[in-house]
Parts: structure tokens; sequence; C-alpha cells
């Protein structure tokens, strides 16, 4: 090993880091995912992704809370929750028995969301399943996007089927048969 460019190397300003690093490696995974099987098929693939990352955060939050299903309150502060700790910046717009929104100005993916929509999966999942999971049934709409150039995000989880979920294109989960 050549010590002088190890040396050079420490102090030179490289951009790399962990978390960059580890976000720009997501997007170039979704992007060749997109270009290979296409944005519904790479959708597909990360949904699945989402899924099981719902899963674990699911479990995790109900054991952290001593409960065995989490309440409609429950479910939104854990939304909130775990996006902040993932610099995702969710904020509760409205709440009710029907529906959650969600909003949010920055994304946990940062730049490297940007015209990776496939990516969105991953909170349409997460949310979903958290939903579904712990109150029956969940209808996620992406409203508004930043990996699509939206200023910011906008989800709705719907909580009920209703004539305004009906309408509304998104996905749709169902609690698990456990």
């Amino acid at each position: 090993m050549d010590n002088a460019t190890l040396t050079r190397l420490e102090s030179a300003e490289i951009p790399l880091e962990r978390d960059g690093f580890l976000r720009n490696l997501l997007r170039h995974l979704a992007g060749t995912l997109e270009d290979v099987v296409g944005l519904q098929e790479a959708s597909g693939f990360i949904s699945v992704v989402g899924q099981k990352v719902g899963d674990e955060l699911n479990q995790l939050y109900r054991h952290q809370l001593a409960v065995e299903n989490l309440s409609r309150e429950q479910v939104a502060a854990v939304m909130v929750d775990l996006k902040l700790r993932i610099r995702g910046e969710f904020f509760i717009e409205y709440e009710d028995d029907e529906k959650i929104i969600l909003q949010s100005r920055s994304c946990p993916f940062e730049d490297k969301v940007i015209g990776k929509t496939s990516l969105c999966m991953m909170t349409s999942n997460v949310l979903g399943t958290i939903a579904a999971e712990n109150l029956g049934y969940a209808k996620v709409v992406l409203d508004k996007a930043i990996a699509r150039g939206d200023s910011g995000c906008r989800v709705v989880v719907y909580l009920a089927r209703t004539a305004e979920s009906h309408l509304d294109p998104g996905i749709e989960y169902f609690k698990s048969s456990q």
C-alpha cells in the first residue's frame, strides 16, 4: 500500500460518505430496474421490499408501544415518526377515521429520488402495510411526489373504502391473514 497516497486521500475533499453512497446506490438500482424491466415492474420489485420493511417497522413500533395493534392515532404518529427518523420530515395535513393526509418537503433519498418514481413505492408500501396490518385496510395515493418533480410529497392514506377513495387512483393494502 502506498502510504503517501493514502495520506493525501485522507485530506482530499471527496464527497463520499455512507449515507450518500447508499442513497446513490439505491438510485442506480432503481434506475437500472426501470431501464431493464420498465417502470411498472421496477415499482413491483421495490413494492416487495417496501412491504418487508413495513412489516419489520410495524412489529418494531408495536413492540415499543407494547400493543398488539396500533390505533388510528398511533398509526398516524408512527407514520410521522418513522419518516422523521429517516429524514423524510412528514407532517399531518389532515386526519380522521377515513384518511390520513401527510405532506413533506424533503425525501429521505434527497435529490437521488428525482426521476426515479419507482422509489416512491417504498413510501406507499411501508405506510400501506402499517395502516392495513393495524386497521384492516389502507389505500395509498401518492398525490404529489418529489420524484415526479413536485416541490414536495403529499400522500393520502385512506383507512376505509369510501366514494372518495374509490375515485382516487392508488394502491390498496389489506391485513394479512396471520
